[in-house]
């Protein structure tokens, strides 16, 4: 059943915290993705202290939370080593009908069998004969036992009704308690921005990522290999995946919300992600605005800077929340150390403070 996520994830330093703030767009209030007005996140922690540490996160926009709901969305398949649950519907029509749900790879088939329980359970739904549910996972396989698919539909709809508006749970939580990323510890991590959008106005961009891939960490443009900073470095799979959800509050139409969740996954490579053969690197982006699209391409470039600062934040975010773990045949996934961090970032002159 869920439990409440470890203590160290929640003590842990935000990127912000440190003085390291990617770019220089400002962010939101919370700096996550509930800052998106009308976008709730939720988790369900699966973690038993031993051979299981997995999850569910759920992105639940407001409306698709209903019977009939519908709200734009693009995706980006970086590489396609993955089991992203819904996408050619998302692909073909350019939208999505159900909240977005992540998971752990084995699990993700009984967390979407979960949502379309959940949707067609809804008051008003009786009619409802085809949904298109959206779940995407990495492979916790490292620490959690994935072949014992433990996730249930009792976790998945506590994660949906446990959305919430306000700030987001990172690091060892949710899908992102079993994940390895970049050589340490993963997770879940949030970031967002605020721009000024041509013919729009003030627009909130918010990111969530459920980080599990390889490479070398970068914490801007500084190098932190794992292999240098931490003591007893300890092996872990290559590639794995990363899923990363965008929102934002401007009416976008699919094709241009396709394009900016293209330059979501190129904000990986920002962190130092070597898009392994075995990582599957996705990108949904969704608009929350249901008014017609107005915005022009020429005008999306502030967008697109937003999502590339966001997700690299976000990054830093779920690495720097998470906490070491003991999993599954006694593998250890380090937490990364912030202050070997801090300091190479301040030789190198690039913090804030």
């Amino acid at each position: 059943m869920p439990s409440d996520p470890p203590g160290p994830s929640s003590t842990r330093a935000r990127a912000r915290d440190l003085g390291i703030a990617p770019g220089t767009l400002p962010a939101g209030p919370t700096n996550t993705l509930t800052d998106v007005p009308g976008v709730r996140v939720g988790h369900t922690t699966v973690d038993d202290g031993g051979d299981l540490h997995t999850g569910v996160t759920a992105v639940v926009p407001e409306a698709v939370d209903r019977p009939d709901g519908r709200l734009r969305a693009g995706l980006c398949v970086g590489n396609g080593f993955g089991k992203l649950i819904g996408a050619t519907q998302l692909l073909e029509l350019g939208e999505i009908e159900t909240p977005v749900l992540l998971t752990g790879t084995l699990s993700a088939f009984r967390v979407a069998d979960a949502l379309v329980t959940h949707m067609i359970g809804m008051p008003g739904a009786h009619h409802v004969r085809t949904l298109n549910p959206v779940v995407g996972e990495t492979n916790d396989g490292f620490l959690s036992d994935i072949r014992r698919r433990p996730v249930t539909e009792d976790h998945v709809l506590a994660a949906i009704r446990s959305a919430g508006s306000g700030p987001v749970a990172e690091g060892c939580v949710g899908a992102g308690t079993g994940t390895v990323a970049l050589g340490f510890k993963g997770g879940i991590g949030s970031a967002s921005r605020v721009v000024e959008l041509g013919g729009v106005g003030l627009t909130t961009l918010g990111v969530l990522v459920q980080t599990n891939f390889s490479g070398t960490l970068t914490v801007l443009g500084v190098p932190v290999p794992a292999d240098e900073v931490l003591a007893h470095p300890t092996p872990h799979p290559d590639g794995n995946s990363c899923m990363v959800v965008v929102a934002v509050d401007a009416p976008l139409d699919g094709r241009q919300l396709g394009r900016l969740a293209r330059r979501a996954v190129f904000g990986l490579a920002r962190v130092g992600s070597d898009y392994a053969t075995g990582s599957g690197d996705y990108a949904v982006a969704l608009a929350t605005s249901t008014e017609p699209s107005q915005v022009r391409d020429e005008d999306l470039d502030p967008l697109f800077r937003a999502a590339l600062e966001a997700v690299e934040e976000a990054v830093l975010n779920s690495l720097f929340r998470a906490h070491t773990t003991r999993g599954h045949h006694g593998h250890v996934s380090h937490e990364v150390p912030l202050e070997v961090v801090v300091e190479r970032c301040r030789r190198a002159g690039v913090l804030s403070r």
